[in-house]
Order: structure tokens, then C-alpha cells, then sequence
């Protein structure tokens, strides 16, 4: 499977990471523990303005299968079943929600050496379903997604991609939003330990004429501290430390700060993930 080009999700994803992984706004903290027989155990807490919620969950692998099982503050019991080689070269993922069942889902996801397919269907009265198809090899990948509501017999969405990694680099153009957008995005690593990297992404909605450019940069002060910054045309400053406090234990902090803004307050996150 490592050998192909990917899915199509995985098309812009590195540069979509660093301008967007772990810059919280509001307050996280995590604890994740693993049993003698496999079991992995994560309690999370979240506090958003003035509310606050949280979930426990478990997660058990056992040969070919992985079970995902998460119950949230509000009694809400999701599930995710992945189970691999069920035919050669496959990946079947079922997921659902208790008591809501209008959220589930079955996915498909077939693995070759040049190209990827996935097929996936809503579990409700009105099911969307969601093709993907990529054509390549890890380094060059071309990618097409879409989405067709059995309903109405409408398409929801069809997206296009195409994307050129290297290790010491990455650049992908996508064409969304039925055609409305465009996105170039494009990640360098300054050096060959990967310990700092630049990332631009330009962005372009045809409907309203709107463009939007964002640059960002990593750089990892030591082997314990990484810090990221990223800022866009519309005055959208962001930053985010983290540190590994003890072994596998990170304390994020992040804020957010509109230069253009008439309040000049920045608004900050912490986020604090601790396994045991």
C-alpha cells in the first residue's frame, strides 16, 4: 500500500498541516494510556468559550482489525470499525453514531501500485455516495473526487488534484468547490533533518473574486520545542509552541491575533497532552 500514490486526501495534506494542525483556540487537555493486552484508553476535555465537553475512549487492534469506540458528554456513542485485507489490497471502514444513527457510513478504499480507489456511502434515507480516484506513484499523483446524492440525483461536490512530493518537498493544486476555487500550495524543508520548513498557499474563489495568501514556517529549537507561525493577506496572524514537557507528553499553546482588526486582543489556546 506504501507504494502507491496515496489517496486523494492525502493530495495538499503536508502543507495543510502546518498551516492548520494544532492551532487551537480554546482549551484541551488529553491523557492516553495503553493496557498489557493492546488497548489504548484516551479521556479528552475541551473548553470553547463558555462551554465545555469531553469524550473516553478505546481503541483495540487485534491482527487485520481496529476498533474505535468513543462516548462524548452529551451520551453520544461513535464507532469506527476498520478491517484491512478483507480482499487484497483493501480497507473497509464502517462507522456510526448511537443514539443518532443518520451519521453512518461504509468506505471502501482499494490500494494498487499506481493508483488508489475509494467508494464510500451515507447509512440514512437519503444516502450521498463518495468516489475518489487517484492515478500515480508517490512522487506525481493526479486525483479526481465526487459526490452524488441518490435523492435529488444531483452531484454535492467534484474536486480535482495534483500533487508532486519529494522528501525535501511538496507542491499540489486543487480545484474545488464544483469548480469555484482554486488552491496552490507548495512546503519546502530548509534543511535535511526536516527541523525547519516554509510553506506558502494561495488561495482564489472565483464567485467573489476573493484571493487569499497565506506563508508559514516551522522551526524546531531542539529536540523538545517546535515552534510554528503562519500569517495571510487579511491580517490573520498565528503562532503555536510546543513542548514535550516529559516523554510523550506535549503542551501546546497557540494564538491568534487579527492585525487589522479595531480589537487588538489576540485570542489564545492550550492544549496539554499527556500519555501514560
Amino acid at each position: 500500500m506504501a507504494n502507491g500514490p496515496g489517496l486523494f486526501s492525502d493530495i495538499g495534506k503536508r502543507s495543510k498541516d502546518l498551516l492548520t494542525r494544532d492551532y487551537l483556540s480554546d482549551q484541551k487537555f488529553s491523557v492516553s494510556s495503553f493496557s498489557v493486552n493492546g488497548v489504548a484508553f484516551t479521556s479528552t476535555a475541551v473548553k470553547k468559550g463558555g462551554l465545555s465537553n469531553g469524550d473516553v475512549g478505546a481503541l483495540y487492534k487485534y491482527k487485520n482489525t481496529m476498533i474505535d469506540v468513543k462516548l462524548d458528554t452529551e451520551s453520544n456513542v461513535s464507532t469506527i470499525i476498520t478491517i484491512a485485507d478483507i480482499v487484497p489490497s483493501t480497507k473497509t471502514i464502517a462507522s456510526f453514531k448511537i443514539p443518532d444513527t443518520s451519521g453512518g457510513k461504509v468506505e471502501v478504499q482499494y490500494f494498487h501500485n499506481h493508483a488508489t480507489f475509494t467508494s464510500a456511502i451515507a447509512l440514512n434515507k437519503s444516502p450521498v455516495v463518495d468516489v475518489t480516484a487517484t492515478l500515480g506513484t508517490p512522487t506525481i499523483s493526479f486525483g479526481v473526487e465526487a459526490g452524488y446524492d441518490t435523492t435529488s440525483g444531483n452531484f454535492t461536490k467534484y474536486t480535482a488534484g495534483v500533487n508532486l512530493s519529494k522528501p525535501e518537498s511538496c507542491a499540489s493544486i486543487i480545484l474545488g468547490d464544483k469548480g469555484d476555487t482554486v488552491k496552490a500550495s507548495y512546503l519546502h524543508h530548509l534543511d535535511q533533518l526536516k527541523k525547519s520548513a516554509a510553506v506558502a498557499e494561495i488561495s482564489r474563489r472565483f464567485s467573489t473574486n476573493e484571493n487569499t495568501f497565506t506563508v508559514g514556517g516551522l522551526y524546531a529549537v531542539d529536540n523538545l520545542t517546535v515552534v510554528r507561525a503562519k500569517l495571510n493577506n487579511h491580517g490573520k496572524l498565528g503562532a503555536v509552541l510546543q513542548h514535550e514537557v516529559i516523554p510523550k507528553s506535549v503542551l501546546t499553546i497557540a494564538s491568534e491575533f487579527d492585525t487589522l482588526a479595531l480589537d487588538k486582543t489576540p485570542r489564545f489556546g492550550l492544549g496539554l497532552a499527556l500519555k501514560l
